[in-house]
């Protein structure tokens, strides 16, 4: 029976208010764009954190950040050292589009079978940063820590729209790091801590307005420095998965947790964690151990092959968080490929900011909304010409394909991601339609963007080919002096005396607590990924 005429025009007076009212949220929530804070971490693996399957560090803030928010499992970084990627994340353009793929000022091997190519040793001024994009919609912009895009005055910061910077080089402990413009650090204070309180006292001046501030740490980048009572923390933990769990690379880890528990306090007292979005990600995948191979292992990326300085999932897949409450569905997580090219398109559509036509990156909001979406873009594409912890080499991630082309001996090699994230299997001999396939679009994308190639080398000499040589000032590089340079140190904490129980004629008081019938697996602190357990 059909409804009487009357009934069926409440039925679509209603259906319009509805709509109507949801047009009406949608608008409030773009014409309300939120405050961002982005921080970066330096060479953090995607298996570093507890919330990525770490079942050695202790990252309570940063697992407490994904439970509330939403978790990457296919998040890149756009090259797999700090310059690029970090000139992809503040442009939203391929390292190799900007000519800057290498590390600024980066190394060579004279003697090696190629030639790499000359890179810019610059972030370009006129390219449209960050900054640039949301200074015009009322934002306040601060950025904090290494930048590492060019650090002479011309190319600070300050030079690409940010209205407050300050930024470090060096080493984490005052007095044996840099900053610019020149800012007093207490002699002793840890990098990590001076950078968290830079980015505090900048969210707390700007609390009435709408802000971005990026804080950009150093660590946990080597050489390896950390309190004293935190390594020998974890020197005495027993050690468990399939990486070194090395203890000062374990503290500094630490260290970021803490500064990241700071930000989300500060957030938490000045009422603006609803409207604020949170991203945490890093700028290339983990340190192994130091390019030349010497000295000691630091991280792993396992069940991920390779680390920094190679296009294996080890040395580009990073891990990236999200949080806006009531914006991204708490615990969620997005398995959607993406790239730190996609992070300015998405903050200038949450600011209703237009990007520049050069920009390669697509707004990630539809997974923020949808983390099951799927983007509207073939591939991935990654150039990395130079000789690191490997060969230079080309990458092209579609869906669950990726092809590495070497540029040094023409060799490829394919996996299914999908099955196989370790890449252990060499998929190339068994499909060579595939690796056609591939290959033809990693070169007309190579072309679209103007990628600069290695050239054959006419000094070619195998058996100097390992050698090292300085880009700036074109001599071979003091590898002694390197080993000694990025040796761990441990420093005594600052303001921490040891209490009578560190004393050896002095036993300790023993507090033992037992719980009834808790499984192996049910702490966060033991992998879980829904049990919060921050204080055990």
């Amino acid at each position: 029976m059909l409804p009487e005429p009357r009934t069926t025009a409440k039925i679509i007076l209603f259906m319009v208010l509805v709509c109507v009212l949801h047009a009406g949220d949608r608008a409030m929530a773009v014409s309300s764009p939120p405050n961002i804070v982005l921080i970066l971490i330096d060479d953090l693996g995607w298996s570093d954190l507890p919330c990525y399957g770490n079942r050695f560090h202790e990252t309570p803030n940063i697992d407490r950040l994904a439970a509330t928010g939403q978790r990457f499992t296919n998040f890149y970084a756009a090259a797999p050292v700090c310059s690029p990627a970090r000139a992809s994340l503040m442009s939203g353009q391929y390292p190799a589009r900007l000519g800057l793929t290498d590390f600024v000022p980066g190394h060579w091997r004279p003697f090696e079978r190629v030639v790499v190519p000359t890179i810019n040793d610059h972030l370009p001024l006129e390219v449209q940063s960050l900054a640039e994009v949301l200074n015009p919609a009322g934002y306040a912009t601060g950025y904090f820590g290494k930048w590492h895009l060019g650090d002479s005055e011309p190319y600070h910061p300050s030079q690409q729209g940010f209205d407050e910077a300050i930024i470090t080089w060096g080493r984490h402990l005052a007095p044996n790091f840099a900053t610019r413009p020149k800012t007093p650090v207490e002699k002793g204070t840890f990098l990590s801590k001076f950078l968290t309180d830079q980015t505090i006292r900048f969210i707390e001046k700007n609390r009435r307005r709408p802000f971005f501030v990026m804080l950009s740490h150093f660590a946990v980048h080597i050489p390896l420095e950390s309190r004293q009572d935190y390594t020998e923390k974890y020197a005495h933990k027993r050690k468990s998965g399939s990486g070194p769990c090395n203890p000062v690379y374990a503290a500094m880890v630490q260290q970021v947790d803490e500064s990241v528990a700071r930000v989300m306090a500060t957030l938490d007292e000045l009422d603006l964690t609803e409207s604020t979005l949170v991203l945490f990600t890093s700028d290339n995948g983990g340190l192994h151990r130091i390019f030349t191979g010497t000295g000691e292992r630091v991280t792993s990326n396992a069940p991920l092959r390779g680390e920094k300085g190679t296009l294996y999932e080890g040395g580009i897949r990073v891990p990236l968080i999200a949080r806006w409450p009531g914006k991204i569905a708490p615990r969620s997580v997005c398995a959607e490929p993406c790239i730190t090219n996609d992070i300015l398109p998405t903050l200038a559509e949450l600011a209703n900011r237009p990007v520049a036509p050069e920009v390669d990156g697509v707004s990630l909001v539809p997974l923020l909304d949808r983390p099951e979406a799927r983007l509207e873009r073939e591939a991935l594409y990654f150039h990395y010409p130079h000789y690191h912890h490997a060969g230079p080499a080309s990458a092209i991630r579609e869906r669950p394909w990726k092809l590495i082309d070497h540029l040094d001996d023409g060799s490829k090699e394919l996996y299914n991601l999908a099955t196989d994230s370790g890449e252990t299997e060499n998929l190339a001999q068994a499909m060579p339609e595939k690796v056609k396939e591939l290959s033809d679009r990693l070169t007309a994308w190579r072309k679209s963007v103007g990628a600069r190639m290695p050239t054959k080398n006419p000094e070619y000499d195998p058996a100097r080919a390992s050698e090292w040589w300085n880009r700036r000032t074109r001599k071979p590089l003091d590898l002694e002096r390197i080993a000694r340079n990025y040796r761990s140190q441990n420093p005594k904490p600052q303001g921490v005396t040891p209490g009578p129980s560190a004393e050896k004629d002095v036993p300790p008081n023993i507090l033992l607590i037992i719980s009834d019938d808790q499984a192996w697996t049910d702490h966060g602190f033991m992998g879980h990924l829904r049990i919060e357990t921050p204080r055990l």
